[in-house]
């Protein structure tokens, strides 16, 4: 058998029984909207946390931003 009728066969008994009992579609429901919380916690961790590079040029860039504007604001006041 191919695969393409493995899944086809897997995703249609899925379909079936989620088309068949609410309970089933509500249980799918459910672990989709927890699979979607779990994807923007990991989301929010990998931006936020020092560790990451991402997160280290951004608070480069971020100071880099603010210390350029306090060199301006202390020319001026000069």
């Amino acid at each position: 058998m191919n695969t393409a009728y493995i899944y086809l066969l897997i995703f249609g008994c899925a379909g079936y029984l989620i088309a068949t009992d609410p309970s089933i579609a509500k249980a799918v429901v459910f672990i989709t909207e927890i699979a979607k919380n779990k994807f923007q916690i990991f989301k929010w961790w990998f931006i936020h946390n020092p560790k990451t590079p991402w997160a280290r040029y951004a608070m480069h860039r971020n100071s880099m931003k603010v210390a350029e504007e306090l060199m301006k604001e202390f020319e001026e006041r000069k």
